[in-house]
């Protein structure tokens, strides 16, 4: 029984450590920390790009090609609570965040994603603002999405490359291409490295 006890306190610690969320100050300004992928032993604090749970409104995000809000969403709830929506992303559509502010301590972004049909992948690329205001497609890497959202392994900002910041700080999006078929993504966070 003991061991029960055990496992279940771990289990609830987790929930709570992934639904936790509390404000940190950065050179980008205040941003809302959580834990949202400890259940997946990642205890990174983590930061929600804007309209990055699909949610709400999706102001900021540019979608083309048929990517929308469809019903459906993750169900872990690392959010805090299970939302009602995801973002389908048809072949030959894209979808970008909005651009936001990082630093040299914003290593790393995750999100969920779900395939709709076998074969699939999903391209993302990591684009950055020059100071001149010129965009640019910094790095791309591609994730083949199973048939449940699962998060994504942590995927590389570049925020750490030389030259790409002003006064400490950069504008960064995310654009998410599907290869071959329809895929589904969720709940896209930042990692700011802040304890």
């Amino acid at each position: 029984m003991s061991v029960l006890v055990v496992a279940l306190l771990a289990s609830v610690l987790l929930l709570l450590a992934a639904s936790t969320a509390h404000a940190a100050s950065s050179a980008c300004g205040e941003v809302t920390l959580s834990q949202p992928f400890a259940r997946w032993n990642d205890l990174n604090h983590y930061v929600l790009v804007p309209g990055g749970d699909f949610e709400g409104s999706l102001t900021g995000w540019t979608l083309s090609g048929g990517a929308e809000k469809a019903s459906g969403s993750e169900p872990y709830g690392v959010t805090g609570h299970v939302g009602s929506w995801s973002l389908r992303l048809p072949s030959s559509s894209t979808a970008q965040s909005p651009f936001i502010c990082v630093t040299s301590e914003y290593p790393t972004f995750r999100f969920f994603a779900r395939s709709e049909s076998s074969g699939s992948g999903l391209l993302i690329e990591v684009l950055y603002k020059s100071p001149k205001g010129t965009v640019m497609v910094l790095s791309n890497v591609t994730v083949s999405p199973n048939s449940t959202f699962i998060p994504v392994r942590p995927l590389s900002t570049g925020s750490t490359v030389g030259g790409l910041l002003t006064n400490g700080t950069a504008q960064m999006a995310l654009r998410f291409k599907p290869v071959t078929s329809n895929s589904r993504i969720d709940d896209v966070f930042v990692d700011p490295r802040m304890n």
